[in-house]
């Protein structure tokens, strides 16, 4: 290990071992010594089985489904290396659960987003570093220092080494023009956008398309990709108006329900995706590219520990 991050620790809960492996070998460290198991009835026990006295600890852990346990596992860990004098505590979460819940949209709703936010300040969590939050504001729901990395950027990078020509960017609804106009500056490309219409959790209807798409290459890009209806049905709208090859573009593909049969047969190319959840086998498609972003939160992780800018890593 190099001396110069003698004092940098790298944990990890059980939600994506593979990622923190990465991210461990990027920055030339081990993860750490530790191990998460079950007591007979379901309790989560968390053994930390090295020093983490005045070590800078990392925990990376995304709280993706099951999202309960591995949110618990998370907490359970910043609490174990907080009590064994750990100097500061580093949640890193490729992505954030709950975000989808940050208003109030009814009477009586819940705001989980900063539930969740409270929670992992009191467990012991002195800074969080995140990619591509739902909402820019759940930032502001932390009353700590929160490092919030873009994905699009690693997805330029790829569409770009692929030499597409004659693209559009589509933002799958009004809400996500503004990382639409981004991945567009970044690649040379105009933009449109799908207006849409939600009857229903998890449910959209396409209205109306705003922009020229006939005879363009597409590229369908969003954070999230769910229950993939608004993806496939945005690509079926694009197609019956004339768009030639389509591709999503995502950050976080978390693919429940009845996504991967929608994506299977939607008139897609290809989706492209991250790593910040784990896609499990029986779940991947020949059509989905996934890239990794350990690079960059390796990179954000050495930022954060030598005191430097981390929003240098995109100027």
């Amino acid at each position: 290990m190099s001396s110069r991050y003698k004092k940098l620790k790298i944990f990890t809960g059980n939600a994506n071992v593979g990622l923190a492996e990465e991210i461990a070998q990027y920055l030339g460290v081990p993860v750490g010594d530790a191990k998460s198991t079950r007591f007979c009835d379901g309790e989560i026990n968390i053994r930390i089985n090295e020093s983490v006295r005045g070590a800078y600890v990392f925990i990376i852990q995304p709280t993706c489904a099951p999202i309960n346990e591995n949110l618990m596992e998370l907490l359970i860990m910043i609490d174990a290396v907080r009590r064994a004098s750990a100097r500061r505590i580093t949640a890193v979460l490729p992505y954030y659960g709950y975000a989808r819940q940050d208003r109030k949209t009814r009477a009586r709703d819940p705001i989980t987003a900063k539930l969740v936010a409270n929670i992992l300040v009191a467990s012991g969590a002195r800074r969080v570093l995140c990619m591509d939050l739902h909402a820019g504001q759940i930032q502001g729901f932390f009353d700590i220092p929160v490092d919030h990395l873009p994905g699009v950027p690693i997805l330029a990078e790829y569409i770009l080494q692929i030499g597409l020509e004659n693209v559009v960017v589509v933002s799958p609804d009004l809400g996500g023009v503004t990382r639409a106009r981004d991945l567009a500056e970044r690649i040379g490309a105009t933009i449109a956008i799908i207006d849409k219409r939600r009857p229903e959790p998890n449910v959209a209807e396409v209205s109306s398309i705003i922009g020229a798409i006939q005879g363009k290459n597409v590229i369908m890009v969003d954070d999230i990709i769910d229950t993939a209806g608004t993806i496939t049905k945005g690509a079926e709208a694009l197609k019956q108006w004339g768009a030639n090859d389509i591709y999503v573009a995502c950050t976080h593909p978390v693919l429940s329900g009845p996504a991967v049969q929608r994506l299977k047969e939607a008139p897609i190319k290809e989706v492209i995706v991250t790593n910040t959840i784990p896609i499990p086998k029986e779940k991947m498609l020949d059509k989905i590219k996934v890239l990794s972003v350990a690079p960059l939160l390796g990179e954000a992780i050495i930022r954060i520990h030598e005191d430097l800018s981390v929003s240098k890593l995109f100027d």
